[in-house]
């Protein structure tokens, strides 16, 4: 079982549009609506797979209830922890080419005593949990310490956690030793203070954050592919991709493939890839199903190309 925590939950719309035309009004071709937040996609992309997932997140409002009921209809367990606050709502508007665009809410602000209970709500049901995976940015209320904190007393229950967040909270977190970090090329970059232009410049990057504490990196470069930096060693994945439809989720989707694999070696990193593939084929955040994964399409070498030039390399600037 796979537990995950969202400490910033949203409610998700998506819009599919021929164009988007700044100050028009506009026909959406498809909407959807969809639980979101880094973690409950997590989930949502584990359930799809067949395997059993927990949502342990903070929900206030009509937008939480509604979040509760679609996760619940996914087939995805909640253990819901109450807040006064409103459950933010995100909009994403995506184009025939790929380009999306994103208006994404604040959220609300938790209470000490609210962050409590979800630290409390994490404990509670961790004990069945072959993973806990701790994703997402942290809504206001909550210092860039409380990954920290969970991943210490997740360590402290015999969890392995496998964490998905970026800038002060991931370089907070990493001092207690999260089994597997997860960031983008532009969060490593965010990570090191300088910019990653090729495989190689990444690879070293993933193993200056292992130096500082992580057990094991699973970094994203987009459409160039993943890397997993671990004590077996360095792996380069990539798959091939027909058409790109919308991206929302897609390292979501992978990172619960790379667990719902065992969250180690290259055959989790083949699972990642294949999953972080299918799921930019499918609209909004749709999460895949095993019919939509395309294993034979996925490469995975422990020969990294370390000269090869990152699509859109990150520009970090201090």
């Amino acid at each position: 079982m796979i537990l995950t925590v969202t400490p910033n939950p949203s409610l998700d719309r998506t819009y599919e549009v021929p164009a988007l035309m700044r100050g028009e009004v506009l026909r959406a071709t498809s909407d959807r609506m969809d639980p979101g937040g880094k973690g409950v996609n997590v989930s949502r992309a584990v359930a799809a797979a067949g395997h059993r997932t927990l949502a342990v997140l903070p929900l206030g409002g009509a937008p939480g209830a509604l979040v509760a009921e679609l996760l619940g209809a996914e087939g995805i367990e909640v253990a819901p922890v109450p807040v006064a606050g409103q459950t933010r709502s995100n909009i994403a508007v995506a184009e025939p080419d790929g380009t999306l665009t994103k208006i994404n809410a604040t959220g609300p602000e938790l209470t000490v005593t609210e962050s409590e209970a979800l630290l409390t709500a994490v404990r509670t049901h961790s004990a069945d949990a072959d993973w806990i995976a701790c994703c997402g940015s942290l809504p206001r209320g909550l210092g860039p310490q409380w990954y920290a904190a969970l991943v210490a007393r997740a360590h402290e229950a015999g969890a392995r956690i496998a964490l998905d967040t970026s800038g002060p909270s991931l370089l907070a977190a990493l001092r207690e030793r999260p089994d597997v970090v997860k960031p983008n090329v532009e969060e490593l970059a965010e990570a090191v203070e300088r910019p990653l232009k090729t495989v190689g410049q990444a690879l070293e990057a993933a193993e200056e954050l292992r130096s500082r504490g992580a057990r094991a990196v699973l970094a994203s470069l987009g459409a160039d592919g993943q890397l997993l930096v671990a004590d077996c060693g360095a792996y380069f994945g990539h798959a091939r991709v027909q058409a790109v439809r919308s991206n929302v989720g897609a390292g979501d989707a992978s990172l619960a493939g790379f667990l719902a694999a065992g969250g180690e070696g290259p055959g989790a990193l083949a699972a990642a890839v294949a999953h972080g593939a299918a799921a930019v084929q499918l609209p909004g955040s749709v999460m895949p199903t095993p019919d939509d994964l395309d294993p034979a399409g996925v490469t995975v070498t422990a020969d990294v190309p370390l000269d090869r030039v990152l699509t859109e390399p990150a520009e970090y600037a201090r």
